[in-house]
């Protein structure tokens, strides 16, 4: 069985559950109280030096970095489940690209709006409401790109679902319920497919908790 080692709310941890679950792996949660700092302390840098959840031990096999993780448990596991990640050269480079426009064209602007909108009010910080306008404003005509390509094609790198589209889902359901499900609803096709993506049945076994 799987070890993940991290935080059940956060939400890279979550994502790593959330393949666990898309590929019908079982894994046990060793939690992490990062409230506690307990992901700073030298008993867990000795395994990840940078003092981050999530990580796995796979059989004695650890590795950390939530894609990484999840890309391996994909590969590792290639016929059970939902396949995630495709093996032709051409749906695995469409595949690459969507991932790249996940990381660089979303997370990159959503995770720090959730930061300031969701994370800093937990610990009693008041948000940044100029970076969040900042954000929001490069954020949407990615989104307008998004409903472009989403207008063609099911899913980010065609027809099929991906990792490229479930790693959305930790900060992007963050995101959506701090006020800015107008930006998704708005845009037909980045509206269809959120609901999809959002309402798999793995999702919501992990999206209120690893």
């Amino acid at each position: 069985m799987v070890k993940l080692y991290g935080f059940s709310g956060s939400t890279c941890t979550r994502l790593v559950a959330l393949i666990c679950k898309e590929k019908g792996i079982p894994y046990e949660l060793t939690s992490v109280n990062l409230a506690k700092g307990e992901q700073k302390l030298p008993s867990f840098t000795a395994v990840q030096p940078f003092g981050q959840v999530p990580y796995i031990d796979d059989d004695g096999f650890v590795l950390y970095e939530s894609r990484a993780i999840a890309r391996y448990l994909i590969k590792k596991y290639p016929n059970q489940g939902t396949p995630l990640i495709p093996t032709d050269p051409k749906a695995e480079a469409l595949f690459e690209q969507a991932e790249s426009i996940e990381v660089f064209n979303f997370t990159a602007f959503v995770s720090g709006i959730v930061v300031e909108k969701v994370f800093k009010p937990r610990r009693g910080l008041q948000p940044n409401e100029e970076r969040i306008s900042e954000l929001l404003a490069s954020l949407l005509p990615k989104l307008d790109a998004y409903d472009l390509i989403l207008g063609k094609q099911k899913y980010l790198a065609g027809d099929s679902v991906t990792l490229a589209d479930l790693a959305h889902l930790p900060y992007g359901t963050a995101f959506y319920g701090a006020g800015f499900a107008e930006v998704f609803d708005s845009r037909p096709n980045v509206s269809r497919w959120w609901k999809d993506i959002s309402s798999r049945p793995a999702w919501l076994a992990v999206k209120d908790g690893a």
